[in-house]
C-alpha cells in the first residue's frame, strides 16, 4: 500500500542537484552553534561523553541512569554530516534523542562546543602568483571528471563498532550499562554522508530501524569521496522500517532520497520533507522539528509507543496534519 500526501518534486533543478550534491555530501558539515550543551526536552536529561574503553567515539546519555528505572535504553549509531569525525557537530540533535531514553554513539570526538579542545587558528596559504599571459580559469572541459574528494575522516565500519561495543557493555559486570540496554532496539542513523554509513550498516540483523537524514545513495559513478561507493543495490539489504528525513526540494540530497524511497519495497518506508534545505533543523534548540520526527520514530519502532505511531499511521496523522511537513509512506496504513 502507498499513500502520498502533497509531495513536490523540482525535476528542473535535478540535474543542478546532482552535481552539487556529488561534491558537498563529503564537505565538514556546520558545527552547532557555540553555547552550553542542552539536556534536551525528554524525561532524561541528556549528556555527552568520551568514554575511554570506546575509541574514537564519543557517547550521549541520560545523565542520571538510575532515573531510567525499568526501561531499558535503545541504542543510536551515528554517522556524522561529510562523515567528519566531529562528533560534536550535530550536538544538540544527539542530546535530544538519548534525552528520551537512548545511547547516542557518535562517530568521533568532541572536537567542537563544550569540551572541545583549543583550535589553533590555520594559517591562510598565499595564494600563487598568476604565470605572466596566463588565460582566466576556466570552467571544466565537457565530458570531465568530477573533482574527488580527499577519503572521508570515519567510516561505516565505526557504526558497528558503537553496536558491538554497547551489547559487550550491556553485558560486562562492572558497567554502568550492564543490563540497561535492549539489545532489541537498535538504530543506525546519519546525517548526509553519515547517512550514506547509516544505510550501509542498516543490513547488520542486529539493527531493528533506520532513520536516514538529508541523505540518500547516488547512482553508479556519480560518488566522488573515496571509500563511501555504496551502490543502490545495498538497499535491497535493508531488512527492517525505515524513514528518510530530508529537507525538500532544495536539499542536495532530495534526489537521491526520494530515489531510494523509490526503490525500496520490502519494508516499511517513510519519507518526511520539510523545506529547511541540507542543513536540516540540527543547529535549532534541541534539534528542531526532524529530531521530533526522529524521537517519534524511534519511539515507534524500538518500543512501540501508540501516540510516536500515531504520528505516521492513518490518513489523519500527525505529520500528515503538520503544515510544514511533507510525507510519503509504503507499507504503512
Amino acid at each position: 500500500m502507498k499513500t502520498r500526501i502533497s509531495a513536490r518534486h523540482c525535476l528542473s533543478a535535478f540535474s543542478v542537484l546532482a552535481i552539487v550534491a556529488a561534491t558537498v555530501y563529503g564537505q565538514a558539515p556546520p558545527r552547532a552553534p557555540d553555547g552550553p550543551d542542552t539536556p534536551g526536552t525528554g524525561p532524561y536529561a541528556a549528556m555527552k561523553e568520551e568514554d575511554p574503553s570506546l575509541a574514537d567515539h564519543t557517547v550521549y546519555r541520560p545523565r542520571d541512569l538510575a532515573a531510567l528505572g525499568k526501561l531499558k535504553l535503545g541504542v543510536v549509531a551515528w554517522g556524522n554530516g561529510g562523515c567528519s569525525d566531529d562528533a560534536a557537530s550535530t550536538r544538540f540533535h544527539l542530546l535530544e534523542l538519548a534525552s528520551h531514553g537512548y545511547l547516542v554513539i557518535a562517530s568521533g570526538k568532541v572536537l567542537s562546543g563544550p569540551g572541545a579542545p583549543p583550535r589553533p587558528a590555520a594559517p591562510r596559504p598565499a595564494a600563487p602568483a598568476p604565470a605572466p599571459n596566463a588565460a582566466p580559469p576556466g570552467p571544466p572541459a565537457a565530458g570531465a571528471p568530477p573533482r574527488q574528494l580527499p577519503p572521508p575522516k570515519t567510516t561505516a565500519a565505526q557504526l558497528t563498532q558503537a553496536i558491538d561495543w554497547a551489547l559487550k557493555e550491556n553485558g560486562r559486570a562492572g558497567s554502568p550499562y550492564q543490563g540497561r540496554i535492549d539489545p532489541k532496539a537498535i538504530a543506525v542513523s546519519g546525517f548526509s554522508c553519515g547517512g550514506v554509513q547509516a544505510i550501509a550498516t542498516a543490513k547488520d540483523p542486529r539493527v531493528a530501524t533506520g532513520v536516514f537524514q538529508n541523505t540518500g545513495l547516488f547512482d553508479a559513478g556519480a560518488n566522488t569521496m573515496p571509500g563511501m561507493d555504496v551502490p543502490k543495490e545495498a538497499l535491497k539489504s535493508i531488512h527492517t522500517p525505515v524513514i528518510y528525513i530530508l529537507g525538500g526540494s532544495t536539499d542536495i540530497a532530495y534526489k537521491n532520497g526520494m530515489d531510494d524511497f523509490q526503490r525500496i519495497n520490502q519494508v516499511p518506508i517513510a519519507v518526511a520533507n520539510i523545506e529547511t534545505g541540507h542543513g536540516g533543523t540540527y543547529f535549532q534548540p534541541n534539534g528542531g522539528a526532524a529530531a521530533q520526527v526522529a524521537v517519534n520514530w524511534l519511539q515507534w519502532q524500538l518500543r512501540g509507543d501508540a501516540r510516536a505511531k500515531a504520528m505516521f499511521v492513518g490518513k489523519d496523522c500527525g505529520l500528515c496534519k503538520d503544515p510544514q511537513w511533507k510525507l510519503e509512506k509504503k507499507n504503512i496504513p
